[in-house]
């Protein structure tokens, strides 16, 4: 496969990729689909970081759209674009990485939930692992379900994240051989 088809594929593919962490960072903020919690600030600190939003998101949608202009003939098909795809593609590992650590302390931490009549976050600092002993997620009263949301949502912006730093490092050798051996656009006959 030629570095300009392998750009175009790996950039359609970090699209979708990243319109689900942004979606997933979005629909953290109302747990149960409800605005009430967001409004008073009962929203899990990892939230607030935007690890789907901005990381996982913009920071690799952006890469991706050049990514993909790499992949096109014109003036970003050529060594000196692949070369700039590979700080682009950097970009988007940064980016991903970081979506990934957000994910993974939302997942450590667990989620802001009221127990009994206070809001707190239970299962931070716990020696026991929440993710594996789903007797404590009855714990949390408030918001309904809100331990499964939280895992849900997490998990898959931790799957995307990983997904995406793959991509964006496959993007980065591409790139460079792309910018070492050429783009290998059609030239025509000699």
């Amino acid at each position: 496969m030629c570095t300009g088809k392998c750009s175009r594929c790996i950039a359609v593919t970090l699209y979708p990729l990243a319109a689900i962490s942004i979606i997933c960072n979005i629909v953290l903020f109302f747990p149960g689909g409800d605005i009430k919690y967001a409004k008073d600030g009962h929203i899990t600190e990892e939230v607030y970081y935007m690890g789907g939003l901005v990381g996982g998101g913009l920071m690799v949608l952006i890469p991706a759209l050049y990514i993909h202009l790499t992949g096109q003939q014109g003036c970003c098909g050529n060594r000196c674009g692949m070369f700039l795809s590979i700080a682009f593609a950097a970009v988007g590992v940064a980016g991903a990485l970081y979506s990934f650590i957000v994910a993974v302390l939302g997942l450590q931490n667990g989620p802001l939930c009221k127990v009994i009549l206070v809001w707190t976050t239970p299962f931070k600092n716990n020696d026991k692992s929440y993710l594996t002993d789903d007797t404590w997620w009855g714990t949390c009263v408030e918001p309904k379900n809100i331990v499964q949301f939280n895992i849900g949502l997490f998990g898959t912006l931790l799957a995307t994240s990983c997904l995406q730093v793959i991509l964006c490092a496959i993007q980065m050798i591409n790139g460079l051989f792309g910018c070492l051996c050429g783009t290998c656009t059609d030239k025509g006959p000699l």
